[in-house]
């Protein structure tokens, strides 16, 4: 019985990993909608609902849930805090974040896809002070993205953006560009480089360095992914002497209409 058992969990397991259409490698069901903190052109497309959660250094948990309402437009609502995991006080955000985009061009074999979006969810801790988090919320942006089929896929990234948190007295657009490179059919390879031009001057938690990013993301079951965060490998947390905070984040995505 013991064998039979073992046998069947071997093969449910495995069907899974051979089945698995997340958002990563080649056997990828859905779009990128972020890289790590970097929006992307990619949009849930409508009928699709996913969730998704973000674990960070000092117990920080960010969740968000979006909706594929309209083709090529998405609504999404997010909400975290400090300390969750772990001991001791949470320190819940003050407010919930909200995220829109809407695909405006879609790629074609010359141009790439862009999309309009607002995202008001930053990450890491929350300062009261100047009302902003360590990772500054993206705010209004336009990202391009396009898809070239080297070794697999090779997706390049970028992104221009006004973050409402302002009160740091550091008010620049800013600018970003990242990259995704799958390895096999259920693998990704993914980094962002955001140059945090707006989080480098006045009151700035930035230390003029830009944030270089990089992660994993495996697509283990029909819309779940998982995957491992390495951020600020160029230590520019002004306050910090760690450097690359790791993480943990997972998403699930599944059509419901």
């Amino acid at each position: 019985m013991k064998k039979v058992i073992t046998l069947l969990l071997y093969i449910s397991v495995n069907t899974a990993i051979l089945n698995a259409q997340g958002t990563s490698g080649t056997s990828a069901k859905y779009e990128y909608r972020n890289l790590i903190d970097l929006p992307t052109a990619g949009i849930l497309q409508k009928g699709n609902v996913g969730v998704s959660t973000d674990l960070m250094p000092f117990g920080v948990l960010v969740s968000k849930i979006e909706v594929g309402v309209f083709d090529n437009v998405s609504f999404g609502i997010s909400y975290g805090g400090a300390n969750i995991i772990g001991s001791g006080k949470v320190n819940m955000y003050n407010l919930p974040g909200v995220n829109f985009r809407v695909r405006i061009w879609n790629e074609d074999q010359i141009l790439p896809a862009f999309t309009l979006g607002f995202d008001s969810q930053g990450k890491g801790l929350y300062s009261d002070e100047y009302n902003r988090y360590q990772i500054k919320s993206p705010g209004f942006f336009i990202a391009a993205s396009k898809n070239f089929e080297i070794l697999g896929f090779l997706s390049l990234h970028s992104m221009i953006n006004y973050s409402l948190e302002r009160d740091d007295a550091d008010k620049d657009l800013n600018i970003g560009i990242g990259f995704e490179k799958t390895l096999g059919t259920q693998i990704s390879f993914i980094g962002e480089y955001d140059f945090a031009i707006n989080d480098n001057t006045g009151n700035s938690l930035g230390s003029g360095n830009g944030f270089l990013n990089f992660g994993l993301r495996f697509s283990i079951g029909d819309g779940l992914t998982i995957g491992l965060n390495l951020r600020d490998l160029l230590d520019n947390k002004k306050f910090s002497e760690d450097v690359a905070d790791r993480g943990i984040f997972a998403e699930y995505i599944q059509p419901i209409f």
